[in-house]
């Protein structure tokens, strides 16, 4: 896949911007703050929805206007494909697929694909859990459209859930305030004072509650376990081809494993297998849940677990062993991805050139060679040799505008 034009409107720090890619290879040269990031993150959201950089729509729109917008035209093997996405300070965002719009954002995914790497995937490594719950999130939904679905109807269900469980929690603290306020006797400090004790099950609930309860638990237990069944085959996946590209960035002297550690463990990749695992695991932490007022079951819990020799990369992992992991996955997710759609897709490199030491920057950039479409930032030229430089699109980005 090849993106020809990306037209930019009130996005970021883009008023009114056309760009044109007529290389393999483009180069945005700029200093920091001009706008060369923003517009790789229009890109991903092409081809994510997500942004790794942004929480909220409002701030992809300019500032002191209501809505910006992304456009492009991208070049695929069955043809072209004109894609738009639509943001609005206050309101929902829109997408359109060949100037139609679309009701539902899931049919605008898979329309492009995109790698992203920048000096915050290092978090992936030695941030917490959810880094990395997001990275192998954002791979899917690249690979399987259908999965930001799965994901958000999880999501939903766990909102429903904890909001229940924290009003059940009220609900019994109240009572047992009541309780302890009209018969608290200042020498009996022992459970004998509680309404209920604090090391058995949770106090009785009205049979609707219960029965609320149980519903929730059944609707999480179906959905969790098609994310964690999805997770599971996406890190088999994977691995394999991080370990290879680790071994060969490593010159062999290191060996990396990637184990997915599922907050619900099953024995066997079965729909009905994890399903019950799940359901299980919810009793034996009813308990938890109840004193917490929150869920803590199901695949929020995930985690991803990096070693390097038999080492956590996470705590004992130098800097270029953390580095040299995150770009054998990146490596890896290109790969992946080809191997999954048929054709490749775009890099998008955000000033990682400076974070890798000379021996790493060789070999991603050997690697990439005219395969991979590719958009990279940088502030300075002196990471390019002379043929890379000759083959590649120079664009000097100041003050959002793009000068050729």
């Amino acid at each position: 896949m090849y993106l020809k034009t990306l037209h930019l409107r009130q996005f970021r720090n883009y008023r009114e911007q056309q760009v044109e890619f007529s290389a393999p290879k483009t180069i945005l040269l700029g200093d920091n703050a001009q706008g060369k990031s923003n517009l790789l993150e229009a890109v991903e959201l092409l081809a994510t929805l997500r942004s790794h950089r942004a929480l909220r729509d409002r701030e992809l729109v300019l500032e002191g206007e209501t809505a910006a917008q992304i456009a492009a035209m991208l070049e695929r093997e069955t043809g072209s494909i004109d894609l738009a996405i639509t943001f609005r300070s206050s309101g929902r965002r829109t997408v359109s697929l060949n100037g139609e719009s679309l009701r539902r954002q899931l049919d605008f995914l898979g329309m492009m694909n995109a790698v992203q790497f920048s000096s915050l995937d290092l978090d992936l490594v030695r941030g917490g859990p959810g880094e990395r719950r997001n990275w192998v999130d954002t791979l899917l939904v690249q690979l399987e459209p259908v999965y930001a679905y799965i994901l958000q109807q999880y999501n939903t269900v766990l909102r429903q859930r904890n909001a229940l469980l924290k009003q059940q929690k009220r609900s019994i603290d109240g009572e047992t305030e009541n309780t302890e306020s009209a018969s608290f006797n200042p020498i009996l400090r022992d459970e004998q004072a509680l309404p209920y004790p604090l090391t058995s099950s949770p106090p009785h609930l009205p049979t609707s509650s219960q029965t609320e309860l149980a519903i929730w638990d059944a609707q999480l237990a179906a959905i969790g376990s098609r994310v964690i069944r999805r997770r599971a085959r996406v890190i088999q996946r994977i691995a394999p081809l991080a370990q290879s590209w680790h071994r060969t960035i490593s010159n062999s002297t290191e060996i990396l494993d990637i184990r997915y550690a599922p907050n619900v463990h099953a024995e066997q990749d079965d729909p009905s297998v994890v399903q019950q695992a799940f359901l299980e695991k919810l009793e034996q932490r009813a308990i938890a849940e109840f004193h917490q007022g929150t869920t803590v079951v199901g695949p929020h819990r995930d985690e991803i677990e990096f070693t390097i020799n038999q080492t956590p990369a996470r705590q004992y992992g130098s800097q270029g062993q953390q580095r040299t992991l995150v770009l054998a996955l990146k490596l890896a997710e290109l790969k992946l991805i080809e191997s999954v759609v048929g054709e490749p897709p775009l890099l998008l490199l955000d000033d990682v050139l400076a974070e890798l030491d000379l021996t790493r920057q060789n070999k991603l950039l050997d690697t990439i060679q005219d395969r991979f479409q590719t958009l990279i930032t940088t502030t300075h030229l002196g990471s390019f040799d002379a043929e890379w430089l000759k083959s590649s699109q120079i664009l000097t980005v100041k003050a959002g505008q793009i000068q050729l």
